[in-house]
């Protein structure tokens, strides 16, 4: 889930050991600048390649580098198409050496390290003007790091994010949206089955190349009037078995529920092997589905949508506060 490239390596290790984010300044740096005085000194150049080299050590130390991608996958980020930014993973990697250096306990910069990734991810906080942010944030990761913690995290994710700018993140049709990965990195996190599953978890079909598929079947919206924006919206999309997909087909969700009920009723199998009340309720919360899915058909999916963002929106900031 992290293959770091030669530019990503220099930008971490440099960043870290340097606590500068511009690469202007290594250049500066590595040709002996003195900031101060701006003059070059051969002194300053000599001691600049070897914390650059020390930096880069840091980086490539088994231990370290090992320790983080296993601290990443522990977030439930599982696979690499789950990646959405390298920039934040940098970032993360640069936290998670930097906070070693200055000798946190080995349990915080988990914590620390999960969480920036994550706020990171979601505020796309790296994804303009990254050296200019990788800078601001450098410098504020000392010994006060909890602080800056608090304050960054109490300004990006405030109420209003979690209530509002999600849901409207989570208004789109692009199927790569950061705010889907990390709501399947947090289905990933709680071992959540899939759509309609008894046994499947996400875990399983995401690293078995799982696909997405609709709740609202997309032949069945197509059918209907509505077109690739409409049905292929984020919030319709979830991680289904191939062979319950099939069966669902291009039934309404309350043709296809109708036959999971009569399937609870008298326990013979046609649609997955859910055979309760209580474990289809379970599979609906554990992927973010209303109950009024029941009886929805092509007139209530505008509803469904602003329904399921919402749920959606709440599982993300449970996972969130819970790493």
């Amino acid at each position: 889930i992290y293959v770091p490239t030669y530019t990503d390596m220099l930008r971490v290790a440099f960043t870290f050991k340097f606590n500068r984010g511009k690469f202007k300044d290594l250049v500066s740096l590595l040709a002996g600048r003195n900031f101060e005085t701006r003059s070059y000194e051969e002194s300053i150049s000599e001691k600049s390649f070897m914390e650059l080299k020390q930096g880069l050590l840091d980086f490539m130390n088994e231990s370290n580098f090992k320790r983080f991608v296993m601290i990443i996958r522990s977030a439930g980020f599982i696979t690499p198409r789950m990646i959405r930014s390298q920039s934040a993973v940098n970032a993360s990697y640069m936290l998670y050496l930097k906070l070693k250096d200055l000798g946190f306990p080995p349990e915080k910069i988990e914590k620390y390290v999960r969480k920036w990734y994550v706020l990171s991810t979601l505020t796309k906080r790296y994804s303009s003007s990254p050296e200019s942010t990788f800078d601001y944030d450098i410098k504020r990761m000392n010994a006060d790091f909890e602080a800056f913690f608090h304050d960054t995290e109490t300004a990006v994710l405030s109420d209003g994010f979690w209530e509002a700018g999600l849901i409207q993140g989570l208004t789109t049709s692009v199927a790569s949206s950061v705010y889907f990965n990390v709501f399947l990195a947090s289905q990933v996190k709680a071992n959540a089955r899939g759509f309609l599953s008894k046994d499947i978890t996400v875990r399983d079909m995401l690293l078995n190349r799982g696909d997405y598929h609709h709740i609202f079947p997309k032949q069945y919206l197509i059918n209907n009037g509505f077109h690739q924006t409409q049905y292929n919206q984020i919030a319709n999309y979830v991680l289904m078995q191939t062979e319950i997909n099939i069966k669902v087909g291009k039934k309404a969700p309350k043709e296809y529920f109708a036959i999971l009920q009569e399937q609870i009723n008298d326990k013979h199998l046609r649609l997955g092997n859910i055979t309760t009340k209580e474990e289809l309720q379970a599979n609906l919360d554990e992927n973010a589905i209303p109950m009024e899915i029941l009886e929805m058909d092509v007139n209530d999916y505008d509803e469904f949508l602003f329904l399921r963002r919402k749920l959606v929106a709440e599982k993300i900031k449970e996972y969130y506060h819970l790493l």
